[in-house]
């Protein structure tokens, strides 16, 4: 929902007063105007001012009425690059200084999932060509998407391709965070072959039996990092191969073998494996409840043996469920590599927060019977004030999903939708546990 926040009312009457004031026999029924000297833009950081005042519809020189610099203020509101919009003026003589206070709103990175015929610095040419206000990213809703979305039609039709142009917010096929992907919908784009640009990766087994994910079905830059994050990536960083270069996926549209009218997509994954990595060691910072030797015994990796990443990834985890038992919830881990290429040997820095200890607090049980609720007391076993062990809730959570005899015996009890939450309070480091069953 597109958010419109307006000048108040107040200083609205007043801009409308002022005009009057100075207004010189205006026309009948002709709203009070003024001349405007000057406009600022404050509160931006990402966007230029000019392409902002550009989008306003105003420039300096304009004669205005308060409602057209408040259709301006609406203008700005509906790109979606702002999550506020405010406007003030000072008189300058019979002329007004404009100034339009702007907050900017979330913006993420884009995808264009499945163009073939153009590259991703093609499509955003394109784009920053005729959408001023284009930085690379895109915000949530707004004009501006519509803007961008014109461009990317228009881009299309250019080449003769028919299809109409889709967007959505989703997560990252890779890493954390958001990204607008863009989607042409209409073209059959099928995936009729795919390429590895390395030979551990051309003559694995394993690959060729995945292969099929991706080879045969419609064309997506998602499903292929996708492909490339779950199965490539693992294929190298097993191998000790930490700092491996896979993709972007490569692309280029050829005749459809089945059906040469139609366009159809040849994939290929560039691949620089550099050097495999051995163990070396690894050292612990900023931990105080948890021992050195302690989390030196949970590493299963001995100096000399191949890094594998794998199995180093399996270590964070390992220690971040070791401090979660111990009731530490907002524990965070940070390892940082550190590769000695000579003796191609990496040894690991980790920094770790531990964060306050939380007790059990209270359980709040929704939508069971008293009986029903009454066994799963019975069967919780952290007492209040006890040290909260989150391994044990994650499991109870996952037996819960559905109704349990080891939990419920042979009470009838029934639900098709379970909701959990934990309630930390961070003042008294104690824990609620919240259930809800429907």
């Amino acid at each position: 929902m597109k958010r419109f926040h307006f000048a108040s009312v107040t200083v609205f009457f007043i801009f409308f007063a002022a005009l009057a004031a100075r207004a010189q026999t205006p026309a009948t029924n002709s709203p009070p105007s003024s001349t405007i000297a000057s406009i600022k833009i404050t509160g931006i950081q990402k966007f230029p001012a000019d392409q902002v005042i550009a989008a306003s519809g105003l420039k300096t020189g304009d004669v205005v009425t308060a409602a057209q610099i408040q259709d301006a203020t609406n203008l700005l509101a509906a790109l979606g690059i702002f999550s506020a919009v405010n406007f003030r003026y000072t008189a300058k003589g019979d002329a007004i200084n404009l100034e339009f206070q702007v907050k900017e709103a979330p913006t993420y990175s884009v995808s264009f999932d499945n163009f073939p015929w153009f590259t991703d610095a093609e499509i955003g040419s394109a784009i920053r060509k005729d959408v001023g206000l284009f930085t690379g990213e895109a915000p949530g809703d707004g004009t501006l998407i519509d803007e961008m979305t014109a461009v990317i039609e228009d881009l299309l039709a250019s080449q003769k391709i028919k299809g109409s142009v889709t967007h959505q917010l989703l997560a990252k096929a890779v890493g954390e965070g958001m990204v607008m992907q863009f989607r042409v919908e209409g073209p059959r784009l099928r995936v009729q072959s795919v390429q590895f640009g390395d030979s551990i990766a051309a003559n694995s087994e394993r690959l060729k039996d995945r292969v099929s994910d991706i080879k045969g079905q419609p064309y997506s830059l998602f499903a292929a990092e996708v492909f490339e994050n779950e199965h490539v990536r693992p294929l190298y960083i097993a191998k000790g191969f930490l700092r491996a270069q896979i993709g972007p996926p490569q692309t280029h549209p050829i005749p459809d073998a089945n059906d040469p009218k139609e366009t159809a997509v040849e994939l290929s994954i560039p691949i620089a494996p550099g050097s495999a990595y051995s163990w070396k060691a690894v050292s612990w910072q900023g931990n105080v409840s948890v021992p050195s030797m302690d989390l030196d015994a949970a590493v299963d990796l001995k100096p000399g043996e191949i890094a594998d990443g794998m199995k180093i990834e399996a270590l964070w985890q390992k220690i971040e469920t070791y401090y979660g038992q111990r009731g530490y919830l907002d524990r965070k881990l940070s390892a940082e590599p550190q590769f000695d290429d000579a003796a191609r040997q990496v040894t690991y820095r980790v920094n770790i927060s531990e964060g306050p200890q939380y007790r059990m607090g209270d359980m709040i049980i929704t939508g069971l019977s008293l009986d029903a609720e009454k066994r799963l007391r019975q069967a919780w076993q952290i007492a209040p004030g006890q040290i909260f062990d989150d391994g044990y809730y994650e499991l109870h959570m996952k037996i819960l999903a559905k109704p349990s005899r080891d939990i419920f015996g042979d009470l009838p009890v029934h639900y098709n939708e379970f909701g959990h939450l934990l309630r930390p309070d961070t003042s008294r480091h104690t824990v609620d546990v919240l259930l809800d069953f429907k």
